[in-house]
């Protein structure tokens, strides 16, 4: 490496050819081939000005010390601006601060945009003064967002001239004394023009189902759990699904070999009694039997197998529907130890894998609830008979193997269509309120209805008496014993 020459009197230094590491300038500086960055102290003296005409300014610490050398000169330290108090408020504040900065500065560029460009000149500030520019900036932002509401509310009033047909005012909505009152703010509101319309679908809708005497059974609900707002979606949805959920009605004849009617309606009528004991809600056992007939039809089971399915089933139902499920080794105890933990486990995990872990099903019990709703809408006092034996009707269906030809929502209608018959025969059980809500007329429930009597009368004399004895008990007021003396046939 050349070393680098000084000439005295003059300030231009001839810069090293190559680049110097701090480890490279200690060397050097130690071994004297590296000349100071900047000149020392005598040649300042002697000299007094620069080439330019500067003259360089000095500390008196520097006069009174030794020249400097090269290694002192290049392990001098950098200074380093002092970090202030960086907290979550100053930032905040000088966020804010740079933000109305921003603002002003594209303002005053869009106003001096056709100005001649200056060199900027930075100059160093009091602390008072950027307090003054600060509310001053602050207080042209204020008058410029003035001016643009200002002329927001100019271009508003025109669209509303312009085009009268597509804004009403709140005196037309029936809102003024609802709306907070605002000077500054126009008068008019812009809405489109299809809620007119719609508005007008809605009262004919309410006038005609009011003249066709159909009760609004969703109005007079003010408990959230009701859903009142969406129980039309909501049902109109289970309508959907009960077309694509919903098991084979001819599986017996068609897979399995092993298993029959009569071994299905055992076991089903068994599970009342399981969920008798255990205290079950209704819907977990709707729930079971749609699990054990979705499985079935698309599943060879042999008959050994038939009561592990029934538990399992119960206990995927017990685990969707109830708050406290019974364990699997309560389940394991009601068919007497005949099958282990592990093997119910293992069944459990093949009938999910089979569903896709979809549970959700359009049961006959929820639609039995809606319809018992509307069915209630023409008395004045709710029967609380009506709704038992409208579900006793319809937890007979469940032993039937017969009634999977038919759609849980007509089987629901039915029951209701049966119950209110059994305990009235003075009126037709059918009325607008019931058609509107269920969407079958009574001429379309009359096979269906006609197969439910046979059920409540047992013509066929079954000995699975599971239902029949639970709905003999005095807390669902006995309506296993009642029947209607007249048939049902005599009403189509």
């Amino acid at each position: 490496m050349r070393n680098a020459n000084m000439t005295i009197g003059s300030s231009n230094l001839k810069e090293p050819t190559m680049r110097i590491t701090r480890s490279r300038a200690k060397a050097l500086g130690s071994s004297g081939g590296l000349p100071p960055r900047h000149p020392s102290v005598r040649q300042d003296n002697k000299q007094g000005l620069g080439a330019q005409g500067t003259k360089y300014k000095r500390s008196a610490s520097d006069e009174n010390n030794p020249v400097t050398n090269a290694s002192t000169a290049c392990q001098q330290p950098k200074r380093r601006a002092v970090l202030r108090d960086v907290t979550n408020v100053l930032c905040e504040n000088s966020y804010m601060n740079c933000i109305n900065r921003s603002k002003f500065q594209v303002k005053k560029f869009s106003d001096t945009r056709n100005s001649k460009v200056t060199p900027a000149i930075l100059v160093k500030r009091p602390h008072n003064e950027d307090r003054k520019e600060n509310t001053i900036e602050e207080a042209k932002k204020v008058k410029i967002e003035k001016s643009q509401e200002h002329c927001s509310q100019a271009r508003f009033k025109d669209l509303t001239l312009t085009h009268p047909s597509k804004y009403i005012t709140p005196a037309q909505c029936g809102f003024v004394d609802l709306m907070p009152v605002n000077r500054s703010l126009p008068t008019a509101i812009a809405v489109p023009n299809t809620t007119e319309k719609d508005e007008t679908k809605v009262c004919q809708k309410q006038e005609g189902s009011d003249s066709l005497g159909i009760a609004d059974i969703d109005s007079k609900h003010k408990d959230p759990l009701m859903c009142s707002l969406y129980a039309p979606d909501i049902y109109s949805n289970l309508h959907a699904m009960e077309l694509d959920r919903r098991p084979s009605f001819n599986y017996m004849e068609k897979l399995q070999r092993d298993v029959n009617k009569g071994m299905r309606g055992i076991l089903i009528d068994w599970l009342v009694e399981v969920s008798e004991e255990y205290r079950l809600v209704p819907d977990t056992l709707y729930l079971t039997v749609h699990l054990i007939d979705r499985f079935l039809s698309e599943n060879y089971i042999e008959k050994q197998k038939l009561q592990l399915l029934g538990v399992t089933c119960m206990l995927i139902a017990s685990k969707y529907e109830e708050i406290c499920a019974p364990r699997v080794e309560e389940f394991c105890f009601i068919t007497d130890n005949t099958y282990s933990k592990e093997e119910v486990v293992r069944m459990e995990s093949l009938v999910l894998n089979f569903l896709g872990f979809q549970l959700a099903a359009p049961t006959t019990k929820k639609f039995l609830r809606r319809f018992v709703q509307a069915a209630q809408a023409s008395y004045e006092v709710p029967s609380v008979e009506l709704e038992f034996m409208a579900n006793y009707l319809a937890e007979l269906t469940l032993v039937d193997y017969s009634f999977l030809k038919f759609l849980p929502s007509i089987t629901a209608a039915s029951a209701v269509f049966l119950a209110k018959w059994t305990l009235d025969q003075s009126n037709h059980p059918w009325n607008p309120t019931l058609e509107h809500y269920t969407s079958y007329t009574a001429l379309e429930l009359k096979t269906t209805v006609l197969l439910l009597q046979d059920l409540q009368l047992n013509t066929s004399g079954s000995t699975l008496n599971a239902i029949r004895e639970k709905y003999r008990q005095p807390k669902f007021k006995s309506v296993a014993t009642l029947s209607s003396p007249e048939p049902v046939q005599s009403l189509f």
